[in-house]
């Protein structure tokens, strides 16, 4: 059985049995998305959580674990403040009721106070604001959970009843990310819709008819649909899914897949134009352009799997997600698609009329003809372009991919951010965490501390430190107090009132306003010193700037060396840094190279398959090769929009690693979709002709499916590019919108073209392809043993189905 039958016998099902068919996707869209979790209820907006555990920031979170901060356990603060004046006991025995209170709710395995500011409010007076920290064993993996968390702390703040004056609110980044998550999930629908608008608008045009662009985009919408849930499911088994993949899953299957629509519904166009029957035409144009739709799709799975061998999780689970919405989209394209133009039959291409005859190859036919004159001139001139353009990816500059603390305006989880920056250390609302593992507990060796963060504090690195001898910010304690409080005081969960002042206080003539205020910053020092006070840690706040920031990701490396130099002070046995701007830097590392590991494969998996589609081991090279160059060029582009010309100071890290799996994925549709038409004319045409006849008719579905997809990027990044962390959204989609249009209306119209030509019969070795003057194939006796030769066309005495009009 050749592979045109195979596609041939989907098509007649799909035509025989079209309402059926039409059924079964609208009552499958219409019960998954209930019958399974949105996609947007298990997305992740902190980047870090795809960290692998041998990353350096890994490592210090796991030896922070004594202090709560772990892989398991997650610290959730709460914010707390009085409008005027200070706490009264009224308001100091509401918190520690309420604090009591948050300790009952599911996950929450520890709420402890850690103090009262000690900057002054708005009227002077200190002590106006207080924090609580929620520490959670919720799994990070299941968003569902994470997101009952969140929300069952809001509920039991709301029901504690706040007293008058009195505001309490979510930071942090747990609580950030629900924000996140609820905004990308509006985000992402705003992204659909837009994108979905964009395409029809831009159907129209192609098309001029009114329903062929509904007919086309249909199946993709209905894809986004049913795969967003199928991966939600997922998503509550353990799956990792970003919101970058929810945003991308919307782009790439609405995108690719109003592109695979194009093949076959400018196909059938054709055959109408050539005179068959509606539902011949549908069949036929299944049978031929079946397969490449088929291996297109293939190639973008494969590249997308080939994600699975990454070792940074965001782009390893990047993969899974998208590679479903991919197959969804096959599934429609293969039967939704060939129904919905069984059924509407010419109508669909109503008020224009496709009549016998009409059939042209219009403009990139007559372009085709001109450019293949002088192939050789053509080639050379393109990659003189695209060289130079490459020329600037020496200037590239990666950037950070924030997305841990940007809190959308308007929540809870901002109004919480802004209480901790206007009342605590800078290091509250973002820290980076300095962590030591040490050989005696911290309160017998608290001089070693106390010259540990002298020696912090002066480094031009930072602008601000915080730890156990300074936990609420410079006014902290000496050495030899913090000993004499631990003394006092031990080291196990103290009452949020202070006890009544021991003897030693009194004998000293200590009043009980200063016992009270040494009480509560002895409180909020638990933050920083293990139960058995052998691991600490130093909140920083950076000189770079928002740990978020590129400039902050760049000073990592400095600031892992400054708190390496102060192991020795400490008699430490380990130490580790971690936080945003560690994790990004990590991040970034592992991303580069990723991109060195994970390309080869996709180009190996990718090139397999354009060798069985295409009958050849030469064709693969030269259009992966095509792939380079337009990759490169499109990445030199990008540096000189983003960098040379827009200031930037520099590219997100993660366009490099997107734009070259992408471009590798769907530029191969188009070669796909361009090589198998040559391949099919040159079968009665000589090549050169063959070619221009291929461009011709192939053309303004290859530039049609490509404005569609850069539209569909650019969609992404406009809207996308408004929430949080929305510089790199704007990069990814701008920098892939420009990679597509540069490959779409140069490479693959221009470049391959004329190298199919220069090649001549070398394109299809180890098969060969002769022409006769009757047209008839003549495929080498290799090509006939593997099965790889072409069927007969539709309508030669051997096809001999039955045509039918209704």
């Amino acid at each position: 059985m050749h592979v045109d039958d195979i596609f041939r016998a989907i098509g007649r099902f799909s035509v025989k049995f079209r309402w059926v068919v039409l059924v079964a996707w609208i009552v499958a869209a219409a019960v998954i998305p209930k019958a399974l979790p949105s996609l947007a209820s298990v997305t992740q907006g902190n980047n870090s959580a795809f960290l692998p555990a041998s990353a350096p920031s890994e490592h210090a979170t796991t030896l922070a674990a004594p202090l709560g901060i772990s892989l398991s356990i997650t610290p959730v603060p709460v914010a707390a403040a009085v409008s005027t004046g200070s706490f009264s006991a009224a308001d100091q025995a509401w918190l520690a009721a309420l604090t009591t209170d948050l300790g009952k709710v599911a996950t929450v395995t520890r709420a402890r106070e850690l103090g009262e500011s000690a900057v002054p409010g708005p009227n002077g007076v200190a002590g106006q604001a207080a924090q609580i920290q929620v520490l959670s064993n919720v799994s990070q993996n299941n968003q569902g959970a994470v997101t009952d968390l969140v929300k069952n702390l809001r509920s039991t703040i709301t029901a504690a009843r706040p007293p008058a004056g009195l505001q309490v609110h979510l930071a942090g980044a747990l609580a950030i990310n629900v924000d996140q998550q609820k905004q990308s999930g509006n985000t992402g629908n705003e992204v659909q819709g837009a994108a979905f608008i964009f395409i029809l608008i831009l159907l129209f045009l192609i098309f001029r008819s009114v329903l062929a662009p509904f007919i086309t985009v249909i199946p993709a919408l209905l894809s986004v649909t049913i795969a967003g849930p199928i991966i939600g499911e997922l998503g509550n088994h353990g799956l990792k899914v970003s919101s970058l993949s929810q945003l991308l899953l919307i782009v790439l299957v609405l995108g690719a897949g109003t592109d695979y629509g194009l093949f076959l519904v400018f196909r059938v166009r054709e055959n109408l134009r050539n005179g068959q029957v509606n539902h011949d035409a549908v069949v036929n144009a299944l049978t031929k352009v079946g397969e490449s739709i088929t291996f297109s799709a293939l190639t973008v799975i494969a590249a997308l799997l080939s994600l699975l061998a990454a070792t940074f999780q965001i782009y390893s689970q990047l993969g899974i997600p998208l590679a479903i919405g991919i197959a969804v989209m096959l599934l429609a394209g293969l039967t939704l698609l060939p129904a919905l133009l069984a059924i509407f039959g010419r109508a669909a291409f109503w008020p224009s009329k496709p009549k016998a005859g009409s059939s042209s190859t219009g403009l990139w036919g007559k372009i085709a003809s001109r450019v293949l004159r002088r192939p050789a001139v053509a080639l050379v001139l393109g990659l003189v372009v695209f060289g130079a353009l490459s020329v600037a990816v020496t200037a590239y500059k990666s950037a950070g991919f924030g997305g841990t603390i940007s809190a959308p305006a308007g929540t809870d989880s901002a109004a919480g951010t802004n209480l901790l920056n206007k009342y605590f250390p800078a290091t509250a609302a973002n820290p980076t965490n300095l962590v030591y593992k040490l050989s005696t507990p911290a309160w017998d060796d608290a001089s070693a501390i106390a010259a540990a963060t002298k020696q912090l504090q002066a480094s031009k690195l930072f602008t601000g430190v915080t730890g156990p001898l300074t936990p609420i910010g410079s006014n902290g304690f000496t050495a030899a107090e913090y000993t004499e409080l631990h003394a006092l005081l031990g080291n196990g969960t103290l009452a949020p009132t202070a006890p009544a002042e021991p003897a030693a206080a009194t004998a000293a003539k200590i009043t009980a306003a200063q016992w009270a205020g040494a009480y509560q910053l002895y409180r909020a020092t638990q933050q920083f010193v293990s139960a058995d006070g052998k691991t600490i840690q130093f909140e920083a706040s950076l000189k770079a700037g928002d740990p978020s920031t590129t400039a902050a990701l760049n000073a990592v490396p400095a600031i892992r060396a400054e708190s390496q130099s102060v192991v020795s002070t400490l008699r430490a046995t380990d130490y580790g840094v971690t936080g945003e701007a560690p994790a990004l830097y990590d991040i970034s590392s592992i991303s580069n190279s990723d991109l060195a590991h994970v390309i080869p494969i996709a180009i190996i998996v990718i090139g397999v398959l354009l060798a069985l589609v295409l009958r050849s081991l030469v064709a693969p090279l030269y259009l992966i090769a095509s792939v380079a160059i337009s990759y490169f060029a499109a990445l030199g582009f990008a540096v000189l929009i983003f960098i040379e010309i827009g200031g930037s100071g520099g590219i997100t890290f993660i366009l490099p690693f997107l734009l070259f799996i992408f471009l590798l994925a769907l530029g191969e549709d188009y070669n796909i979709l361009v090589m198998t038409r040559i391949r099919e004319e040159a079968h009665h045409l000589p090549l050169r002709e063959a070619v221009t006849r291929a461009v011709g008719v192939t053309g303004t579905t290859v530039t049609s499916a490509g404005l569609v997809l850069a539209g569909t990027f650019a969609v992404f990044a406009v809207i996308g590019g408004r929430g949080s962390g929305g510089s790199q959204i704007v990069d990814v989609g701008a920098g892939l919108a420009i990679g597509v249009l540069m490959d779409t209306f140069v490479v693959r119209t221009v470049l391959v073209p004329c190298t199919v030509v220069l090649l001549g019969k070398w394109n299809w070795w180890p098969s060969k392809l002769a022409i006769d003057d009757t047209g008839a194939d003549e495929v080498s006796v290799t090509a006939d043993a593997l099965g790889l030769a072409a069927p007969d066309e539709p309508g030669s005495p051997t096809d001999t189905e039955s045509r039918r009009n209704s």
